[in-house]
């Protein structure tokens, strides 16, 4: 089968399954590169490493990351977030990144590799000009003074902190926490480092808003009543 002229125009009439294999690859590349868009500016999916976000996140729980949560606004009080700990909660690496490791984070960033062991998830407790504190067991945490009622995230049997620390979380950086306080490696444990505990908004991949596997977990991430007592008392959590 050839090129025929119909009314001085030329045609393919060449194989129909040729045409057809070709559309259909168009329209995976076209999907593949729509899915890769999304993953790396929109909304991007992380599996939960560990417990230390129980009851609210369990260990494999498949999550959507909002990347565009923070494009005109900033994280706020009681929101979980999706972050890299380098710099914060790991040290920064002593060589720099080689070809490999740029092309494993871009992979990652595209949602076509695993976030690595350098992503954590917690959720915000202070943010930049907050003064947060904990009297250690028995007590509560407060934020510019306010004690947070924290029953309806923690986990069952948890108290606020079995450690005591009065810190100012500085502008443009974040104090968080994992909800199952006794499981929960966060910014208590690296008080005495040089970050402080403290981790960059600038390292916050997304605010986790959806629980989208396993079915029985689905669920959204909605910002908890606990922090509606803060407003007002200072920090950029005041913004609205």
């Amino acid at each position: 089968m050839g090129i025929t002229a119909v009314d001085g125009d030329a045609v393919d009439d060449g194989e129909p399954g040729r045409s057809r294999s070709r559309d259909l690859l168009l329209l995976a590349g076209i999907c593949l590169s729509a899915m890769l868009l999304v993953n790396a500016f929109v909304a991007r999916p992380f599996t939960v490493p560990s417990g230390s976000m129980e009851d609210t996140l369990r260990p494999g729980d498949r999550l959507i990351a909002n990347q565009l949560a923070y494009a005109f606004g900033d994280p706020q009080r009681g929101d979980v977030v999706v972050f890299d700990g380098t710099g914060s909660f790991l040290p920064e690496p002593a060589e720099p990144a080689g070809f490999w490791d740029g092309l494993r984070s871009l992979g990652r960033e595209l949602g076509l590799a695993p976030a690595g062991n350098t992503v954590y998830v917690k959720r915000v407790i202070g943010v930049g000009g907050d003064r947060v504190t904990s009297t250690g067991p028995g007590g509560r945490i407060t934020v510019n003074g306010v004690p947070i009622d924290e029953s309806s995230y923690l986990a069952p049997g948890d108290e606020p902190s079995s450690v005591a620390f009065d810190v100012v979380v500085p502008a443009g950086k974040l104090w968080v926490m994992g909800d199952h306080r006794r499981a929960s490696r966060d910014s208590r444990d690296h008080l005495g480092e040089a970050g402080g505990g403290f981790v960059p908004e600038s390292r916050v991949i997304g605010r986790a808003d959806w629980v989208v596997y396993p079915v029985a977990h689905w669920s959204s991430l909605d910002r908890p009543s606990a922090f509606a007592a803060t407003a007002g008392t200072g920090g950029h959590g005041d913004q609205r």
